[in-house]
C-alpha cells in the first residue's frame, strides 16, 4: 500500500492534528538553540577541513518535541562521520516557518553563511495553512534561484512532502507534484516522501500525530540520506560552493 493511500485512510486523524498545528501558535521544540539563529555559529563551529551540509527546514527537521541531537540531521551527521566523507552538518531548521519565510531567511543571512550542500524542506506549513500551490511553487524555486547565483557551486537536495487529503483531489494532486517538478527543471536530487514510512504511524511519531519521535527521525535520517550520500561523495572532490 502506498503513503498516499494510508494518508488516504487516515485522512480524519491526519487533518484534525495539522488544523491545530497549521493554525496554532509557532511551534519550538524546546531545545537550547535560539530560534533568532536556528543555525548556529556556522563559522566558528565548523572546523576549516570540513564542508558545511545545510538543513533549511521546518519543525520536522528542527526536531520538533525532541532535543536537536535525536533529529534526522543530526543522525545523518554519524552516517556521514561513518562513511568518512568531509563534512558538518548544520541544522538551520525552524519550527512553523512557511516557505516565504525560508526564503526570505535565504536572501537575509543564511547566504552568508559558509554551506557546500544546501538540503531545502519546506512546504508542509504552507500545505496545512492551504497556501496557494503556485506561491509554495515560486518561493522554493526563489531559494534555488537565490542559492544558484550567490554559491553557484553549491549542491542542492530537495524534499518533498505530500498533502493531507482532506485539502481535496485538486489541492492535493497540484500540491504533490510540485517537488517533482521543481526537482526534474532544476536538475537537483529529490527525496520524494520525507515521511516514507512514518506518517500516520501511531509508534513513530510524538502525541500530537503529525512530528516523528526519536524512532521515527532514524527513518527520516535512512530516507534522505538516500539522495544525500551520493551528492556527498560527489561533492567532496567539486569546488566548495562557499
Amino acid at each position: 500500500m502506498s503513503i498516499l493511500s494510508s494518508l488516504r485512510r487516515a485522512g480524519p486523524v491526519v487533518a484534525l492534528a495539522a488544523l491545530i498545528v497549521g493554525c496554532g501558535a509557532p511551534e519550538s521544540n524546546g531545545s537550547a538553540e535560539s530560534s533568532s539563529n536556528p543555525a548556529g555559529s556556522a563559522e566558528d563551529d565548523v572546523a576549516a577541513d570540513r564542508r558545511v551540509v545545510m538543513f533549511l527546514g521546518t519543525s520536522l527537521t528542527d526536531g520538533y518535541g525532541l532535543e536537536r541531537e535525536q533529529a534526522y540531521p543530526a543522525l545523518i551527521q554519524q552516517k556521514i562521520d561513518s562513511a568518512g566523507l568531509p563534512f558538518e552538518v548544520v541544522n538551520a531548521g525552524l519550527s512553523g516557518e512557511r516557505s516565504a519565510g525560508a526564503l526570505q531567511r535565504v536572501r537575509g543571512w543564511l547566504l552568508k553563511q559558509p554551506f557546500d550542500v544546501l538540503v531545502i524542506e519546506t512546504g508542509a506549513n504552507d500545505m496545512l495553512n492551504g497556501l496557494p500551490v503556485a506561491e509554495l511553487r515560486s518561493n522554493i524555486q526563489g531559494i534555488i534561484d537565490t542559492v544558484r547565483a550567490a554559491k553557484p557551486n553549491t549542491r542542492i537536495v530537495l524534499v518533498g512532502m505530500l498533502a493531507a487529503p482532506n485539502l481535496g483531489r485538486t489541492y492535493v494532486d497540484r500540491f504533490n507534484r510540485v517537488y517533482p517538478d521543481l526537482a526534474e527543471e532544476n536538475d537537483v536530487p529529490l527525496v520524494p516522501f520525507l515521511l516514507e514510512g512514518v506518517a500516520t504511524e501511531r509508534d513513530l511519531n510524538i502525541a500530537d500525530a503529525i512530528h516523528p519521535n526519536a524512532q521515527g527521525h532514524h527513518i527520516l535520517a535512512r530516507t534522505v540520506w538516500k539522495a544525500l550520500e551520493p551528492v556527498l561523495r560527489d561533492a567532496g572532490t567539486g569546488q566548495r560552493g562557499v
